[in-house]
């Protein structure tokens, strides 16, 4: 929770207001609102994915605390791109106003109305393109392609009386990409000159110097890695990564295999892609899942999801022989993504399960199946250079992919003053062209659980690690209603903590002779009670075993 909290002022006609509401400090949970005369535009409304230290939690929300009560307000969100962390959250907030207006391309728009289908949700939406211009409200939109690791990806020009945006959305610059869409430096230019006041640019890769290598270099690899499998190949990248499943497709092909996608959301993805021309399936190449099995094993792919180690995704399970699939000697699994910050233990943990089922596990560390979407150091001062923005906010990564990408900017000139370090809340209001931090939000994660939404809490998180590292001890003590002694008990229960029961034996008279103290003082109120069974049992858990389990105590009057 940032230490500074302050709410911003009113805010003056003609000032736009910029309020980064996630993606600041996390690999996640992208969101931005833009403000200006009463009017909201939002760019992006991703999910961040959980991390070992959030048991239970499906999904993090960004925190629609600032926009609730201006849903009306809201003109539209422009999703720049169909991966889950720009678009994973725009069901919760479609939940609360379901005609807000999603503007996206062809295929970003066909991901996020395949998953509303699955929350019966049918969106209004507006498709674009590169080059397209459109007015919502006091917003003067301009959209211009970029390339990454999806296609149609688009940045988004925003110009207003308060001053004029460039959002760059996720980035790289590859100069020789798989669909020849290349990242438009000419529109950048022309907009460059008509005069950009803030810039937010992709940080992921602002720590990585030179440039990001080709999606190209990774087709040939793939193709070699398959061409010497004795066996089945399995390959997991995210389920929206076009680009990847291209590439499995074409050296599947050449090398005489066949592949069943797995995962449903792997399955959506690609059967929308392909129907929509982003995806050339070669001729007898794809196959259904349940009739894989008919395919010799030297004869057939498998494209999953899991490349994170997510808990239920397919990967996952093959893992800890929950799928169909049995991985064994002689088979192949290669993992052709990048790793997030924050999943490094799932992933290894994946190759180590896979390595000891006799696996052939292919990853990023030894060989060249995987390349970044996001522009590395090199590619971000080209487009400095291109730009020459007045003000620079970095957004899209963790706080050292912020810093570094502020540095960037100050090497190409831009003054250190105007190269902006936020974090998710900061308020900044742009007029003539400068930039000034007005305030300070205090946003917190919204975590998915199940069906529930914002109901898991800091201190259930809390509970649930004490519960899975620590274990769970119960205390069950009948005492008399009107003396406070003990009538039956105390009765101690634990999950997680030790072996046997009978450890507890020390532990009773300690309790018994705590409560009969209390009794003594007159103290016979089954709340304070409770708290002395639990500092009692506590002091000797941590006195004996240096452990802190949950202790609940739960006394009866009778």
């Amino acid at each position: 929770m940032p230490n500074d909290v302050y709410a911003p002022p009113a805010l003056p006609k003609g000032t736009l207001r910029v309020t980064p509401i996630g993606g600041l400090g996390e690999i996640g949970r992208n969101m931005t609102t833009f403000e200006i005369n009463g009017k909201i535009l939002i760019v992006d409304c991703g999910v961040l994915f959980p991390e070992e230290h959030q048991p239970g939690v499906d999904l993090i929300l960004p925190d629609f605390t600032p926009i609730k009560d201006r849903l009306k307000d809201i003109v539209g969100v422009v999703l720049t791109h169909g991966h889950e962390d720009h678009i994973g959250a725009v069901p919760y907030l479609l939940k609360l106003r379901q005609d807000i207006p999603l503007i996206g391309s062809g295929l970003t728009l066909a991901f996020i109305e395949a998953k509303l289908k699955e929350h019966r949700i049918t969106p209004y939406t507006l498709q674009v393109k590169e080059g397209q211009k459109e007015r919502l409200g006091p917003f003067n939109l301009e959209f211009v392609a970029v390339n990454h690791s999806i296609p149609d990806a688009l940045a988004v020009a925003i110009k207003t009386e308060g001053g004029s945006v460039l959002h760059t959305g996720d980035f790289k610059m590859d100069q020789l990409p798989l669909d020849n869409r290349i990242t438009d430096l000419r529109d950048f230019a022309r907009l460059g000159e008509e005069g950009i006041d803030l810039f937010l640019v992709d940080s992921t890769n602002a720590d990585v110097p030179g440039f990001t290598p080709s999606e190209r270099a990774i087709g040939p690899v793939l193709e070699d890695v398959i061409a010497r499998a004795p066996r089945r190949v399995v390959i997991a990248s995210f389920s929206s990564h076009v680009h990847r499943v291209q590439q499995v497709l074409d050296a599947a092909h050449a090398n005489g295999r066949r592949v069943a996608l797995l995962g449903r959301s792997m399955v959506r993805n690609m059967t929308i892609a392909a129907d929509l021309g982003y995806l050339k399936v070669p001729d007898g190449v794809l196959i259904d899942f349940k009739k894989a099995g008919n395919i010799p094993d030297n004869k057939i792919v498998y494209m999953s999801t899991g490349s994170q180690g997510e808990p239920m995704a397919v990967l996952s399970r093959i893992v800890n022989s929950e799928h169909q699939i049995e991985v064994g000697p002689g088979d192949t699994v290669i993992l052709a993504s990048s790793l997030i910050p924050g999943n490094e233990n799932a992933v290894y943990r994946i190759i180590d399960g896979l390595t000891k089922l006799g696996a052939n596990v292919v990853h990023k560390g030894n060989a060249k199946v995987h390349v970044s979407g996001h522009a590395a150091a090199g590619e971000l001062l080209y487009v400095y250079n291109v730009l020459r923005p007045k003000n620079v906010l970095p957004v899209h990564g963790e706080y050292r992919h912020l810093v570094a990408n502020a540095k960037l900017a100050v090497q190409s000139g831009v003054p250190v003053e105007r190269a902006i370090l936020a974090e998710d809340g900061t308020v900044l209001d742009l007029r003539n062209g400068d930039v000034k931090k007005v305030g300070q939000l205090d946003l917190g994660y919204v975590y998915v659980d199940g069906s529930t939404v914002g109901e898991i809490t800091e201190a259930d998180l809390t509970d649930r690690r004490t519960l899975a590292e620590e274990g769970f001890i119960s205390i069950i003590v009948v005492v008399d209603k009107s003396t406070g002694k003990i009538i039956t008990g105390p009765e101690i229960h634990a999950k997680g903590f030790a072996e046997d029961d009978s450890v507890f034996d020390s532990v009773r008279p300690k309790i018994e002779a705590a409560l009969a103290e209390a009794a003594q003082s007159g103290s016979h109120d089954t709340y304070a009670l409770t708290q002395v069974v639990r500092r009692t049992v506590g002091r000797w858990v941590q006195a004996s075993f240096r452990r802190r389990p949950m202790i609940v105590p739960m006394i009866i009057e009778a």
